[in-house]
């Protein structure tokens, strides 16, 4: 085979321009996020039909539990996008995301499950802080905090527990240690929170949703340092 044939069959699938990658990446960010809501389906379903009240708290808490594997899934191919070479780029974005699927769905719901409870209560304390008169504004405040420092966390655990074989705790230890050993990552984190909880307050739910695909990109861009350091000090031989 000469030099120029093999240089054509190496950049046949995503081809080799500007152009070519743009829509190749454009192309990754729709099937991902198409897969995304079909894996989260049942739960999305349930955020729609599900009256606003502090009663249905535990129900939307069962609701986002598909969303866990769901996410992780995204993350695992966005970081084998991130880590390819652009010539050895494919165009299966499917085919990856269901991989990461399988091999994450157990792991990340041994997390996932009691993050999504205790935010339902801390959504519960704020929607009832009210009731408190007087020290209700500090106790809705308190519970909004901690909320938003669990969700920082919950980003780093994420991306930790799709990408690393680590057991639940040594996730949770992990997540908690580089909220301020890599405190770049973790303000990624936390602008990251800040802009999707300003789209569902602001908007609507339903659009946050349909850009739940480039903000796992970014989630994963962000995360890069964390990943760097723990393939470092964890799993290097």
């Amino acid at each position: 085979m000469s030099a120029v044939s093999a240089d054509a069959e190496r950049f046949s699938e995503v081809g080799r321009g500007p152009f070519s990658r743009g829509s190749a990446a454009v192309y990754w960010a729709l099937v991902i996020e198409a897969l995304i809501v079909l894996t989260s389906l049942p739960g999305l379903l349930a955020f729609v039909l599900l009256d606003r009240s502090v009663g249905n708290a535990p129900l939307f808490a069962l609701a986002a539990v598909p969303l866990g594997p769901s996410l992780s899934a995204a993350v695992h191919v966005w970081r084998h996008w991130q880590t390819t070479p652009p010539a050895d780029r494919d165009l299966a974005p499917a085919a990856h995301y269901w991989r990461g699927y399988r091999l994450n769905w157990r792991d990340v719901l041994l997390w996932w499950v009691p993050t999504v409870l205790v935010l339902a209560v801390l959504a519960v304390n704020v929607a009832g802080a009210g009731a408190l008169e007087g020290s209700g504004g500090a106790f809705a405040l308190v519970s909004v905090l901690i909320g938003v420092s669990l969700l920082v966390w919950a980003g780093h655990a994420l991306v930790l527990s799709s990408l690393f074989s680590f057991r639940a705790r040594d996730v949770a230890r992990l997540a908690a240690h580089y909220l301020a050993a890599r405190p770049a990552s973790t303000v990624g984190v936390l602008a990251l929170v800040v802009v999707g909880a300003g789209v569902a307050l602001l908007a609507t739910d339903w659009l946050l949703v349909l850009l739940a695909s480039p903000l796992v990109a970014l989630l994963v861009r962000n995360a890069t340092p964390v990943v760097a350091d723990v393939t470092t000090r964890f799993t290097a031989p």
